[in-house]
C-alpha cells in the first residue's frame, strides 16, 4: 500500500487535445463518474414490498 502513495509523488503525465490538457488521473476519475452516472440511469429503483 505504501509503494502506491509513493507513486503520488511523481508528477502525472497530461494527455493534450489542442487546448484542452487533462491528466491521466483526472481523466480517469472522470470515466469513472460517467460510468456510474450511467449506470444509475440504466438500472431500475428498487421494489417495495407493498401491494395495495
Amino acid at each position: 500500500m505504501l509503494e502506491l502513495v509513493g507513486a503520488l509523488n511523481s508528477p502525472a503525465h497530461y494527455l493534450n487535445w489542442g487546448w484542452i490538457a487533462v491528466s491521466i488521473p483526472n481523466l480517469v476519475v472522470i470515466l469513472i463518474m460517467f460510468v456510474v452516472f450511467a449506470l444509475a440511469l440504466l438500472l431500475p429503483f428498487p421494489e417495495h414490498g407493498d401491494d395495495e
